[in-house]
C-alpha cells in the first residue's frame, strides 16, 4: 500500500484577482405577507449582494412601486402600477436630487399610512443584517488570505470544516487545493494529520466517506504488518500501557481474595493486556487462582493476528502453564453487539471481572440504533454481578457532536496524538508513516466523513460513560494507591510532557494539558 492518502483531485479555482471578482455571494432578504391591522399585505424582495470591490462599489436605487419590488393588496385585490425608476451614483456622491427625496418621502408617507410604523424597523433590521453580513464575510476572507502565506494549517482546516459544514462548495474546494500543497504525510506532527483530515473532508465532500473507509481497511497490509505497527504504537507510547496498567491493577485489587477468577474481555485483541496479571497471579502469597478467561472476537484483531481466538487461547495457556497458574481459555466467536449472557460461560462461585478496553466507543448508542447497544450491553453485563469492570477509552467526544465541532475535537486531540509520537519516532523512521496510516489514520477519516451506521468512531468524554454506568446500576470502584504508583513509575520511560491526574474517581493521562484517555473502574 502506498504511503500516502491519495485525495482525488479537486477542481481548480481561478486565481483571486481584485478587478475581476465577481459578486461573492448573493444574500436574499425577503419579507412576505407583512399584514397591519387593516388587512392590507405587502410583499418586498431586497438582493444584497457582497463584494471585495469596495472601490468601485455603487447603490442602485428603485422606487416601490413595480410589481417586481412591492404590491399593496387590500383585502387580497390587486393594486399596483407598472413604472418603475431606477438611479445609481458612487458611495461618496451626494445622495440624489430633492425630486427624488421628495418622491421618497411621499412613499415613505404612504407606508405608514398604510402598514402603521412598523416598516421603519424592518428597514433598520434590512441594513444592520446586510451590514453585517457582509463585514462578516469580508473578514472571513481577510483572514484567510493571511493564513494561506502563513501556512497556518490549523486555521485552514477549521475554515475548510465549516465550509464543508455550511455546503459552501467553492470556498471548500479553494481552501482544499491550499491546503494539497502544505499538507504532508512526512512532515510536521500538523502536516500528517492534516494529509489525513484533508482526506476525511474530501470524502466527506464527494459523499463516498464509507466507500473511502472501507477501501482503507480492504487496503490493509499483510496481518504480520498489521501487527508490527500496533506493537511499534504500543511501545513508543504509553496510551495502551496506561489502560492495561490500570484495568490490570483494579482487577488484581479486586480478586486479591478470590480463589476462583473469571476474566471477561469484550476486545481481546491478541491477548498482551493479561500478560502480565498471570504473572502476577503466579506470584500471589499461597498460590495463585484459578482462572479462566473468555475473550470476545473483533475483525481488526482477527486479521493482525492471522487467525481465530484458538491463537491467543494457546499463547496464553502456554504462558500460564510457565507460572504454574490453573488456566482455562473460552472463545467466544460473536460480535460484541450480539454477545448474551449465555455466550459468556458464567459459572456458580466464579467472581467475575468483565475489561472494556478502547472498546465500548464503537457500540451504536440511541443516536444510531433504537435497540442502543451501548447502554443494552452494560445491561446485560451488570445482569450477570461482576465483582468488578473496567472501562478504558480515549477522552474525547465525537459521538453526538454535530459535523464541524465533532471536527475542531478531532483535530485538537489528534494533534496533541502526533505530537507525541513525534517525540519518540523520529520523522525519519521508516515506519512512523505505516504506525501512524495504519493505526490512526482510518480512525480520523471515519470520524470526519461518515456519519449514521458508517462511523463507528462514536468517541464519548469520561463524563458521559459515567452517567452510562450509573444508569444501568453500577457504582464508582476506587483506583488503588498502588495502581497510581506504578502508572506514575511507568510514565518515567517517557518524555515529562506526559501527564497524569486523579479525578471524579478515573485516572486520566494526557499530553501537555490535554486529556487522551481516561481509565475507571465500576462494581
Amino acid at each position: 500500500m502506498s504511503n500516502t492518502l491519495c485525495c482525488p483531485d479537486v477542481r481548480k479555482l481561478e486565481a483571486y484577482s481584485p478587478q475581476q471578482c465577481q459578486p461573492l455571494s448573493p444574500y436574499p432578504l425577503y419579507y412576505n405577507n407583512i399584514s397591519n391591522t387593516n388587512g392590507y399585505s405587502i410583499h418586498i424582495s431586497q438582493d444584497r449582494y457582497c463584494t471585495l470591490e469596495s472601490s468601485s462599489l455603487s447603490v442602485n436605487y428603485t422606487t416601490y412601486n413595480s410589481p417586481s419590488t412591492v404590491s399593496f393588496s387590500p383585502n387580497d385585490s390587486s393594486l399596483s402600477q407598472q413604472e418603475s425608476q431606477s438611479y445609481s451614483y458612487p458611495l461618496n456622491e451626494p445622495c440624489a436630487t430633492e425630486d427624488v427625496n421628495e418622491l421618497r418621502h411621499k412613499l415613505k408617507e404612504l407606508e405608514t399610512a398604510m402598514l402603521g410604523p412598523d416598516l421603519d424597523f424592518l428597514e433598520t433590521y434590512d441594513s444592520t443584517l446586510t451590514s453585517s453580513v457582509a463585514t462578516a464575510e469580508i473578514d472571513n476572507w481577510r483572514q484567510m488570505m493571511e493564513a494561506i502565506p502563513r501556512g497556518d494549517l490549523k486555521h485552514l482546516l477549521t475554515a475548510s470544516a465549516m465550509a464543508v459544514s455550511n455546503n459552501d462548495f467553492l470556498m471548500a474546494q479553494w481552501l482544499m487545493s491550499e491546503l494539497r500543497q502544505i499538507v504532508s504525510v512526512s512532515g510536521e506532527p500538523i502536516q500528517r494529520l492534516g494529509a489525513y483530515m484533508l482526506e476525511g473532508l474530501v470524502a466527506r465532500l464527494s459523499a463516498s466517506g464509507s466507500s473511502i473507509y472501507k477501501s482503507l481497511k480492504f487496503k490493509e497490509p499483510a496481518s504480520f504488518e498489521l501487527l508490527s505497527y500496533m506493537h511499534m504504537l504500543y511501545e513508543v507510547c504509553p496510551y495502551f500501557k496506561f489502560g492495561y496498567m490500570s484495568a490490570n491493577g483494579a482487577i488484581a485489587e479486586a480478586m486479591k481474595d478470590e480463589d476462583r477468577v473469571h476474566i471477561i474481555d469484550f476486545q481481546i485483541g491478541q491477548g498482551s493486556q493479561w500478560i502480565p496479571l498471570i504473572q502476577a497471579f503466579g506470584a500471589r502469597p499461597g498460590g495463585p487462582p484459578q482462572i479462566r478467561i473468555t475473550g470476545v472476537d473483533d475483525y481488526t484483531s482477527a486479521y493482525a493476528r492471522g487467525g481465530g481466538l484458538n491463537i491467543v487461547g494457546r499463547r496464553l495457556s502456554k504462558l500460564a502453564e510457565s507460572f504454574k497458574v490453573p488456566f482455562v481459555f473460552n472463545a467466544a466467536s460473536v460480535s460484541a453487539s450480539d454477545v448474551r449472557a449465555e455466550n459468556l460461560g458464567i459459572r456458580s462461585g466464579e467472581a467475575v471481572a468483565v475489561n472494556f478496553a478502547f472498546m465500548l466507543h464503537r457500540m451504536a448508542d440511541e443516536s444510531v440504533s433504537t435497540e442502543n447497544h451501548r447502554d443494552m450491553l452494560l445491561r446485560m453485563v451488570k445482569s450477570i454481578n461482576p465483582k468488578v469492570v473496567t472501562l478504558v477509552e480515549r477522552e474525547l467526544n465525537t459521538n453526538t457532536a454535530a459535523f464541524y465541532p465533532r471536527f475542531v475535537e478531532a483535530l485538537d486531540y489528534y494533534t496533541a496524538m502526533f505530537e507525541s509520537i513525534d517525540v519518540t519516532l523520529s520523522r525519519e523512521h521508516k515506519e512512523r508513516i505505516n504506525v501512524e496510516q495504519h493505526c490512526l489514520a482510518r480512525d480520523v477519516v471515519n470520524i470526519i466523513a461518515c456519519e449514521g451506521r458508517e462511523r463507528v468512531e462514536r468517541h464519548e468524554p469520561f463524563g458521559k460513560w459515567r452517567s452510562r454506568f450509573r444508569m444501568a446500576g453500577f457504582s464508582p470502584y476506587p483506583l488503588s494507591s498502588l495502581v497510581n504508583a506504578t502508572i506514575k513509575t511507568l510514565l518515567e520511560n517517557y518524555c515529562d510532557k506526559y501527564c497524569l491526574e486523579e479525578r471524579d474517581g478515573a485516572l486520566f493521562l494526557g499530553w501537555l494539558n490535554r486529556h487522551l484517555v481516561a481509565s475507571c473502574a465500576w462494581k
